[in-house]
């Protein structure tokens, strides 16, 4: 049985929407000094809620952040758009990818658009660094699970 993937071809959506994370990054370090990390901004507005030491104390605008990215697929649908998505359904495998990912954030000290984003445009040595061990991991993922596993998974 031979699997086939098929990946939308969105020029203009995905101009548009990488030119709106390109302007939260900018917005974020000129009004914050902060860098538009998802991870970094999550568990700093944990840390605000559940006492920790040392956590920041600028909860509210890591609050907005994140309700915004929750709000935004909202404001599409009510706006007449649709989101597709699929989620796969082996659960034990999306839990281990899940804590995979999360493992991979703590220690490479951020994630994809924490350093793919912003760290790039910084000229960061340690972002460079990551994204290219992360996107190495994505196409080695990528490569077994379609060509030697063959959607075993």
């Amino acid at each position: 049985m031979e699997m086939e993937l098929r990946t939308a071809f969105t020029p203009w959506a995905s101009l548009f929407g990488g030119s709106l994370i390109g302007l939260s990054a900018v917005m974020v370090m000129g009004l914050f000094g902060r860098i538009a990390g998802i991870s970094g901004i999550t568990q700093g507005f944990l840390g605000t809620v559940l006492p920790t030491p040392g956590a920041p104390r600028d909860r509210d605008w890591r609050l907005a952040f994140l309700l915004g990215l929750l709000a935004a697929p909202l404001a599409i649908m009510l706006g007449g758009g649709t989101i597709s998505q699929s989620v796969p359904a082996n659960l034990p495998g999306m839990v281990i990818a899940g804590l995979l990912v999360g493992l991979g954030t703590s220690l490479g000290s951020g994630c994809t658009s924490g350093h793919g984003v912003c760290g790039l445009a910084r000229l960061s040595r340690r972002s460079f660094a990551a994204v290219l061990t992360f996107m190495s991991a994505g196409f080695v993922t990528v490569f077994v699970l379609r060509h030697v596993l063959r959607g075993a998974w």
